[in-house]
Order: C-alpha cells, then sequence, then structure tokens
C-alpha cells in the first residue's frame, strides 16, 4: 500500500506569517522526534523583495529539550546538504528540504538572511517519518 499519511506527522516549526525584514537569523520551533526514526525539514519561502538577499539554512541537533547543549548537525546525519536547502531572492515561491537522520531526540532549523533589508515571507513545517507506532493521528496532535 503506499500510504504516506498515516506514516508522518507534519509540525508547524516557521508559521507562514513569518517575515523578516533584516539580517536577523529565523530560528524554528524545537522539534521533538521522540517517537520517530526520521525528520524531514521542508522550507517555503514566499515573496522575497530584496534583489540581492541569500538565506542560508543550519540544522542543529540536542539532548536538551530547550536545546541548550544544541550542535551543527555532521553532514553524515544529513539527507541533502544544507546548502542545497538555502535559496536566494530568485527563489519566490518555492520549496526546499533538507532530513535528518540522527539519534537525538530534539532538532530545529535556522534561516539566515544576508543582504536582506526587504520582507522575506518565510516558513517551515517539519515532516516526522518512521513511526514507531503507525497510524498517526489526523488531524495530528
Amino acid at each position: 500500500m503506499r500510504d504516506l499519511l498515516n506514516n508522518i506527522t507534519p509540525v508547524n516549526i516557521i508559521p507562514p506569517s513569518a517575515a523578516t525584514s533584516d539580517n536577523t537569523a529565523v530560528v524554528s520551533a524545537i522539534v521533538d522526534s521522540l517517537g520517530y526514526g526520521s525528520v524531514t525539514f521542508i522550507l517555503l519561502t514566499g515573496s522575497l523583495a530584496d534583489a540581492d538577499a541569500t538565506f542560508s539554512v543550519l540544522v542543529e541537533h540536542g539532548d536538551a529539550a530547550n536545546l541548550s547543549d544544541a550542535l551543527a548537525v555532521p553532514d553524515e546525519l544529513l539527507v541533502g546538504t544544507e546548502a542545497l536547502a538555502g535559496f536566494t531572492f530568485a527563489d519566490d515561491n518555492k520549496a526546499r528540504k533538507v532530513g535528518y537522520v540522527g539519534g537525538k531526540r530534539y532538532q530545529r532549523l535556522t534561516i539566515t538572511p544576508t543582504g536582506n533589508a526587504s520582507a522575506a515571507n518565510l516558513g517551515a513545517v517539519a515532516i516526522l517519518g518512521h513511526p514507531v507506532n503507525a497510524p498517526t493521528s489526523n488531524p495530528p496532535a
């Protein structure tokens, strides 16, 4: 059976209304991946108004619920790369992705603009996959 719905849980980690108009990093909510074997981050762009802005991506993980022990995720624990998840001003209304397969319980995503002086509309969702218990609830808890 080709059922994905009952085997994932989406978590809104950067609300779609999050717009930044300077170079302040946008830090996601912390993802608790307890009970799941993988996390995929989906980054969404809306209108990116500044004509020379770039946006880099960082994935961090740790064992503390508040990520006070946060460390950058080593490349070998990512599916895809942070560089491929990044984007520029030319990427209006696009989606990017990067996956995490490490063993830490908590993760977060940071999007850092450079050269951004206008409204940049961003959003992100974490897709928790490979659940220990399926089917997952719908709507997600």
